[in-house]
Protein backbone atom coordinates (compact mmCIF):
# COMPACT_ATOMS: atom_id res chain seq x y z
CA UNK A 1 0.00 0.00 0.00
CA UNK A 2 1.06 3.54 -0.66
CA UNK A 3 0.31 6.17 1.98
CA UNK A 4 -0.04 9.81 0.94
CA UNK A 5 0.50 12.64 3.44
CA UNK A 6 -1.21 15.93 4.22
CA UNK A 7 1.89 17.70 2.91
CA UNK A 8 1.44 15.91 -0.41
CA UNK A 9 -2.25 16.90 -0.32
CA UNK A 10 -1.29 20.57 0.13
CA UNK A 11 1.17 20.30 -2.78
CA UNK A 12 -1.57 18.73 -4.94
CA UNK A 13 -4.03 21.52 -4.13
CA UNK A 14 -1.39 24.14 -4.94
CA UNK A 15 -0.58 22.50 -8.29
CA UNK A 16 -4.24 22.23 -9.31
CA UNK A 17 -4.79 25.81 -8.18
CA UNK A 18 -1.83 27.00 -10.24
CA UNK A 19 -3.24 25.22 -13.31
CA UNK A 20 -6.59 26.93 -12.81
CA UNK A 21 -5.52 30.54 -12.14
CA UNK A 22 -6.52 31.80 -15.58
CA UNK A 23 -9.83 29.93 -15.65
CA UNK A 24 -13.26 30.97 -14.44
CA UNK A 25 -15.52 28.31 -13.00
CA UNK A 26 -19.14 28.20 -11.93
CA UNK A 27 -17.85 26.37 -8.85
CA UNK A 28 -15.93 23.33 -7.68
CA UNK A 29 -17.45 19.87 -7.39
CA UNK A 30 -15.72 16.95 -5.68
CA UNK A 31 -16.91 13.37 -5.85
CA UNK A 32 -17.65 11.88 -2.43
CA UNK A 33 -15.55 10.79 -0.57
CA UNK A 34 -12.05 11.64 -1.71
CA UNK A 35 -12.91 14.41 -4.10
CA UNK A 36 -14.67 16.38 -1.39
CA UNK A 37 -11.43 17.13 0.47
CA UNK A 38 -9.85 18.47 -2.70
CA UNK A 39 -12.98 20.42 -3.63
CA UNK A 40 -13.21 22.21 -0.28
CA UNK A 41 -9.54 23.20 -0.36
CA UNK A 42 -9.77 24.36 -3.99
CA UNK A 43 -12.99 26.24 -3.37
CA UNK A 44 -11.18 28.29 -0.73
CA UNK A 45 -8.02 28.73 -2.79
CA UNK A 46 -9.83 29.75 -5.98
CA UNK A 47 -12.53 31.73 -4.14
CA UNK A 48 -15.29 29.93 -5.99
CA UNK A 49 -18.39 28.16 -4.63
CA UNK A 50 -18.36 24.55 -3.50
CA UNK A 51 -21.05 22.76 -5.51
CA UNK A 52 -23.35 19.98 -4.32
CA UNK A 53 -23.73 18.65 -7.86
CA UNK A 54 -21.51 18.89 -10.94
CA UNK A 55 -22.62 21.47 -13.48
CA UNK A 56 -21.54 22.99 -16.77
CA UNK A 57 -18.45 25.15 -16.51
CA UNK A 58 -17.24 23.82 -13.18
CA UNK A 59 -14.01 22.35 -11.91
CA UNK A 60 -14.52 18.67 -11.08
CA UNK A 61 -12.03 16.90 -8.81
CA UNK A 62 -11.52 13.41 -7.45
CA UNK A 63 -8.81 11.66 -5.51
CA UNK A 64 -8.00 8.87 -7.95
CA UNK A 65 -8.72 7.58 -11.43
CA UNK A 66 -8.58 3.80 -11.62
CA UNK A 67 -11.26 2.48 -13.96
CA UNK A 68 -12.94 5.70 -15.07
CA UNK A 69 -16.34 4.67 -13.74
CA UNK A 70 -16.73 7.76 -11.55
CA UNK A 71 -15.47 10.42 -13.94
CA UNK A 72 -17.44 8.98 -16.84
CA UNK A 73 -20.61 10.31 -15.17
CA UNK A 74 -19.55 13.94 -15.84
CA UNK A 75 -17.72 13.59 -19.13
CA UNK A 76 -20.52 15.07 -21.24
CA UNK A 77 -21.00 18.21 -19.13
CA UNK A 78 -20.04 21.22 -21.27
CA UNK A 79 -17.11 23.37 -20.22
CA UNK A 80 -15.92 21.30 -17.28
CA UNK A 81 -12.27 20.99 -16.29
CA UNK A 82 -11.40 17.74 -14.51
CA UNK A 83 -8.47 16.97 -12.21
CA UNK A 84 -7.53 13.94 -10.14
CA UNK A 85 -4.71 13.68 -7.66
CA UNK A 86 -3.56 10.22 -8.81
CA UNK A 87 -4.33 8.56 -12.13
CA UNK A 88 -3.50 4.91 -12.71
CA UNK A 89 -3.67 5.41 -16.47
CA UNK A 90 -2.33 8.13 -18.73
CA UNK A 91 -4.93 10.93 -18.68
CA UNK A 92 -7.13 11.35 -21.69
CA UNK A 93 -9.74 14.06 -21.31
CA UNK A 94 -8.94 14.71 -17.63
CA UNK A 95 -5.81 16.02 -15.90
CA UNK A 96 -3.75 14.39 -13.15
CA UNK A 97 -1.18 15.63 -10.69
CA UNK A 98 0.46 12.22 -10.57
CA UNK A 99 0.31 9.37 -13.08
CA UNK A 100 1.35 5.89 -12.02
CA UNK A 101 1.04 2.44 -13.55
CA UNK A 102 1.25 0.87 -10.11
CA UNK A 103 -1.68 -1.28 -9.05
CA UNK A 104 -0.72 -0.60 -5.44
CA UNK A 105 -3.66 0.50 -3.27
CA UNK A 106 -3.40 4.22 -2.42
CA UNK A 107 -4.34 5.45 1.05
CA UNK A 108 -5.15 9.15 1.20
CA UNK A 109 -4.46 11.23 4.34
CA UNK A 110 -8.14 11.54 5.28
CA UNK A 111 -8.60 7.76 5.27
CA UNK A 112 -8.26 5.56 8.32
CA UNK A 113 -5.20 3.39 7.79
CA UNK A 114 -6.67 0.46 9.72
CA UNK A 115 -9.57 0.30 7.22
CA UNK A 116 -7.36 0.39 4.10
CA UNK A 117 -7.37 -3.39 3.55
CA UNK A 118 -11.13 -3.73 3.84
CA UNK A 119 -11.64 -0.60 1.70
CA UNK A 120 -9.49 -2.15 -1.03
CA UNK A 121 -11.44 -5.42 -0.94
CA UNK A 122 -14.81 -3.61 -1.01
CA UNK A 123 -13.68 -1.55 -3.98
CA UNK A 124 -12.48 -4.60 -5.88
CA UNK A 125 -15.75 -6.46 -5.23
CA UNK A 126 -17.75 -3.44 -6.43
CA UNK A 127 -15.76 -3.45 -9.69
CA UNK A 128 -15.86 -7.22 -10.18
CA UNK A 129 -12.13 -7.72 -9.62
CA UNK A 130 -11.43 -11.32 -8.52
CA UNK A 131 -9.84 -11.93 -5.11
CA UNK A 132 -6.14 -12.66 -5.18
CA UNK A 133 -5.25 -16.16 -4.06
Amino acid sequence: MRYLSWEEFNDCVAMIGQSCLEKEFTGVYGFPRGGLCLAVALSHLLKTPLLKEPQAGCLVVDDIYETGTTLRTVRELPGIFVFVWVSKVVPGWWHAIEVTDSQEWVVFPWEKISFAGSDEQSYKRSRGVPDEA
